[in-house]
């Protein structure tokens, strides 16, 4: 291939539009660079997403065939068709001795793997499969319950075009959030008329960009934001007559900022009154105010009540349903979207009984639904594009869980530290091998799809995920070929019939949930180059012009049934992204609840009202951030160490006043200690971090191997200092960026 090709980098959710140029052995990507022609982040790129081919070849462990757990631990290869039918066979066996919902789905796609993950309800209906997870469940949940409560529909922020931006626990300049991150923090920062708000314990490189930095100590941010929305009302900054028309529930919520003490809570915070004060009038004089929170906070204490109380403040002073501020987006795929059941209704785990927010079981309390003698736990789990032993809470403790069960299944392109655990694994092409996409379509009020197509061929013996699904649901027998006749018999006489006789499908509730296998097995085949996997988003193609008519016909594809068609065509041709809708700003207040937001959320204000006095460890003098995005820290799936320009051991930031207090230099191996283990990492002094906090990056722990067997493993995991039980009491996040340590020197 002499021809730039086009794709998305996958280390983040904007999976920025890339173009890859193949080497000369028709494997390596020669060069990368930001593609142009992609609509919404235009030729941007950051250094991340120019180190891909240590995803795609680098020292990974790849899986190029299925493998079975032989008695002794090791694994042997095995064919297709013995795997599927012995793993078929194993979940009817389970499913008819303890019920299909005591089988386990984990996963379904990373930053950018999506459609695989698409097929997997599938799978999971035809063994009769009910509980699922995945990363976002110890992230995004917390806001999506709030969201839901308040608004009845996910927003998001416009940072772009905001005259202030507001940050709280997120540091895009690494984590990005936003098309163009980088780019449009700059032209902020330089725009006197502009301002960045920052609440973060460290000075990121995003605040130092800020016009106002909060410092806070950690783990204060709900006392912080509470003092800003009380300064709010104290100074008559309130938007009272947008309230009047917009909001429910707001005389509730001022009752109880009027008793804050501010100046109490501040100091708690550690942050200078007039700064806050400052800060917060900044905010309330703005013409539009964009907010975002991220891990920071959504992985810290009150973690629920801070996605509350950070809405609040920009609500109260009228942020929503203009250019600039909050939106509420159209989407192929309703990601986040949550019912919003009040604290004491809807959905629980069978074992712990926690909240499901989104479909999603907690992570945190996954091992306790499998480690006990309770007659519902969970006793298989498949795991698709997904490293749980890595990647949640208490590793120990999970691969614990992990060895208890009776059957655990990996999806994977590579050995990871769960694959290792499996007694199966079902190797997949990597994300430039096959047709891929991500459901992470939030742009506003241009919103962008992009269905990559493959980069390079996958090799001979993986399959891709809709494939794996397609077979598991046959070896099932939930789906046979008198299923597909009808369809395809329609399909014969054009996309209009099938459309007709699929509609019929869906009226029948077993077929319905099988959905994407019939679709992939019917019309997949018709689809040009081979791609199958795109059927899925046919449907949803469909769907999002029936949700979204006005916008879907704002961006060209006219009215009725042919606009779906019309968009579906636009996704499947346009490697370089499409615009899938083009809304008004107005577009928001019709996607919303009865149009309106509702300020009051019984549950947590009354923990806004009675906030306790925090309480010191004296056991624990530090607090960690266990998982910290550094410049060359991503996603797990770069296992490659060498990608990592700098800080390949993953250092320990520690402030220079703690540094010096314990005599530490650059480089000094010091052992941290949890209550839940403890590591040895050398350290790295800065003048970011405040005295008390400690930050380890997130991405490192992982073991791959040289092609001589030797083991490259770099930097510590996270997760193996951190605790299962210590999660928010609300939706069972848990609290990573809030861990009780303890430091000691080691000596030379």
């Amino acid at each position: 291939m002499t021809e730039w090709q086009p794709t998305a980098c996958i280390l983040c959710e904007c999976n920025c539009g890339i173009q890859v140029l193949v080497g000369p052995d028709g494997r390596s990507f020669e060069k990368i660079r930001g593609d142009k022609l992609h609509p919404a982040s235009a030729g941007y790129t950051c250094n991340k997403a120019l180190q891909l081919d240590h995803y795609q070849n680098g020292r990974t462990g790849r899986l190029t065939a299925p493998l079975r757990r032989r008695p002794d631990g090791t694994f042997e290869e095995i064919d297709w068709d013995t795997a599927i039918s012995e793993i078929s066979e194993r979940m009817l066996r389970i499913g008819a001795e303890h019920g299909g919902e005591s089988i386990f789905y984990y996963g379904g796609g990373g930053q950018g793997n999506h459609l695989g993950g698409g097929y997997a309800p599938a799978t999971m209906a035809a063994y009769g499969m009910r509980y699922r997870s995945s990363a976002l469940a110890q992230e995004k949940t917390g806001d999506f319950w709030v969201g839901a409560r308040m608004a009845g529909h996910p927003v998001r922020a416009d940072v772009e075009h905001a005259e202030v931006a507001l940050f709280v626990g997120k540091n895009p300049y690494q984590s990005h959030g936003f098309p163009r991150a980088r780019a449009v923090l700059k032209e902020i920062a330089r725009d006197p008329g502009r301002s960045i708000v920052v609440l973060d314990p460290v000075r990121t490189e995003t605040a130092e960009l800020a016009e106002f930095h909060l410092q806070l100590r950690p783990g204060t941010d709900v006392y912080l934001l509470t003092a800003m929305a009380a300064i709010l009302l104290r100074d008559n900054l309130i938007a009272h007559d947008w309230l009047a028309e917009h909001a429910d529930g707001v005389e509730e919520v001022l009752a109880v900022l009027r008793t804050v003490p501010i100046e109490k809570y501040c100091a708690i915070a550690d942050v200078d009154l007039e700064l806050v004060t400052t800060a917060t009038r900044r905010i309330a004089r703005a013409e539009s105010v964009a907010a975002l929170e991220d891990l920071g906070v959504q992985m810290n204490r009150y973690s629920t009540v801070v996605s509350y109380v950070e809405k609040l403040v920009w609500l109260l002073t009228g942020n929503l349903g203009k250019s600039g501020t909050q939106y509420a987006f159209s989407g192929l795929v309703a990601l986040g979207h949550d019912r919003g059941h009040p604290a004491d209704a809807g959905p629980r785990s069978p074992v712990a009984g926690a909240r499901i927010v989104s479909g999603l079981v907690p992570c945190n309390v996954i091992s306790e639904e499998i480690l006990t003698d309770h007659p519902a736990r969970y006793r298989a789990m498949v795991v698709e594009s997904a490293n749980p032993a890595h990647s949640l809470a208490d590793s120990a403790r999970m691969r614990e869980a992990l060895a208890a069960l009776d059957l655990v299944v990996v999806i994977d392109i590579a050995m990871t530290e769960t694959a290792r655990l499996a007694d199966y694994i079902l190797p997949a092409p990597t994300q430039f091998e096959k047709y891929e996409a991500t459901f992470f379509n939030f742009e506003f009020p241009r919103n962008i799809f992009q269905l990559r197509h493959p980069v390079l061929p996958a090799p001979p013996n993986v399959l891709p995920e809709p494939e794996i699904h397609a077979r598991l649901v046959e070896a099932s027998g939930a789906l046979t070929e008198d299923d597909y006749a009808p369809l395809r018999e329609a399909l014969a006489q054009g996309r209009e019939a099938f459309a007709m006789a699929f509609l019929g499908i869906l009226a029948d509730r077993r077929k319905a949930k099988l959905a994407p296998v019939l679709l992939y097995r019917t019309l997949g085949p018709t689809l040009p180059d081979g791609a199958d996997a795109a059927a899925l988003l046919w449907a949803a193609a469909y769907n999002c012009a029936r949700k979204n008519p006005t916008g879907v016909e704002r961006a060209g594809y006219g009215t009725g049934l042919a606009a779906g068609e019309r968009l579906f065509e636009a996704i499947l041709t346009g490697k370089h992204g499409v615009v899938i809708t083009d809304d008004t700003v107005e577009e928001t207040w019709n996607r919303l609840r009865d149009g309106k937001i509702t300020l009051n959320i019984p549950e947590l204000l009354a923990v806004v009202a009675d906030l306790p006095e925090p309480r010191a460890e004296q056991d624990w003098p530090f607090v960690l951030a266990a998982g910290e995005r550094r410049a060359f820290t991503a996603n797990t799936i770069m296992r490659d160490p060498s990608w990592r320009k700098r800080d390949g051991g993953g250092a320990l930031r520690i402030s220079t006043a703690d540094a010096r207090r314990l005599g530490l230099s650059a480089g000094d191996l010091v052992r941290v200690t949890t209550r839940r283990g403890s590591t040895e990492v050398p350290v790295e002094p800065t003048d970011r971090m405040r005295s008390g906090h400690l930050a380890l990056p997130n991405g490192l722990g992982l073991t791959v191997f040289d092609a001589d067997g030797t083991v490259l493993t770099s930097g510590a995991a996270p997760n193996e200092l951190t605790e299962y039980d210590s999660r928010d009491e609300w939706v069972g996040t848990p609290w990573h960026k809030y861990v009780p340590a303890r430091l000691d020197t080691v000596p030379a």
